[in-house]
């Protein structure tokens, strides 16, 4: 299996996302997705940058795949997304159906964890039309992609979000500039203050959500870095591991235990780690 570094979904300043992709060089992942997936207001870095990033990242020998946003809400929006998938270089992530649309019949391209693909017919579709490979949406379970890899399409690969906190829906609402008193449209980029997110704490105080700009996540991280023999078994291509800002350590247990060895895992966040979905469970467990 191959080990993958989704893109960083918080907001993270120029400074700090080139000196994380300069580390990501010397890393031992296999593929890299890189760009802007929430907010169209986080600008961190052009698309000229984001590309001068993965030609770097492709010079060291790793795939580099541009990911899109995952909610299109304005032409401005749009345009970019027209130039992604006119990059002309790198493989596309699509986040979702409209930049499928845009990639279909065009080009090879990837789809991410929030584009709802859930039994053969939609990936036959979609392989008709290009899909090289797909991310298992984080809600399903070992059991249904055990059905769904019966009849996988030739040449399909799927990808596995196995490390991360979840992502779990997303709303036209900034949950971030909300608790700020702040309307979207004058966030002040809150999200800048918390890159990890806010954590939403329960009544009884536990950890339970984390606010992430107009995407609501788990506050525990899913964590399926013991089931990566099953996913073996079941023919998983690629393992992906969100970032976060201790990712390196993570990065290292995994190719550890992909390489068989007993992997030397950081200790757990305060928030615990999860993994319900994965066993029909619910996805707190």
């Amino acid at each position: 299996m191959k080990l993958s570094l989704g893109p960083v979904p918080y907001y993270w300043s120029h400074d700090a996302l080139f000196s994380f992709y300069d580390q990501v060089a010397g890393w031992p992942v296999d593929i890299v997705y890189l760009g802007e997936t929430l907010c169209s207001k986080r600008r961190s870095l052009s698309l000229e940058e984001w590309l001068e990033v993965g030609e770097r990242l492709a010079a060291t020998g790793k795939e580099v795949v541009l990911s899109t946003l995952s909610l299109i809400e304005a032409e401005s929006e749009l345009k970019m997304l027209r130039r992604i998938c006119e990059n002309g270089r790198f493989l596309v992530e699509a986040n979702d159906m409209a930049a499928v649309h845009r990639m279909a019949g065009k080009t090879p391209f990837v789809t991410g964890p929030l584009v709802n693909l859930y039994n053969q017919r939609s990936l036959r579709f979609l392989v008709g039309r290009g899909l090289k490979r797909w991310v298992l949406p984080v809600e399903l379970s070992r059991t249904t992609l055990a059905d769904l890899q019966k009849d996988r399409p030739e040449g399909l690969e799927v990808e596995i979000y196995a490390y991360g906190r979840l992502p779990l829906s997303l709303s036209a609402r900034c949950f971030t500039a909300r608790a700020h008193n702040l309307p979207k449209d004058d966030c002040q980029y809150r999200c800048l203050d918390y890159p990890e997110g806010m954590v939403l704490y329960s009544q009884e105080n536990q950890p339970f959500l984390l606010l992430n700009g107009i995407q609501t996540m788990s506050a525990p991280i899913y964590n399926l870095i013991g089931e990566l023999p099953e996913m073996a078994a079941l023919q998983v291509d690629v393992v992906r591991i969100t970032p976060s800002v201790q990712t390196l350590p993570v990065v290292t247990a995994f190719r550890e235990a992909l390489e068989g060895k007993r992997p030397t895992m950081p200790e757990a966040p305060a928030e615990g780690f999860c993994s319900g979905y994965w066993f029909e469970k619910p996805g707190i467990a």
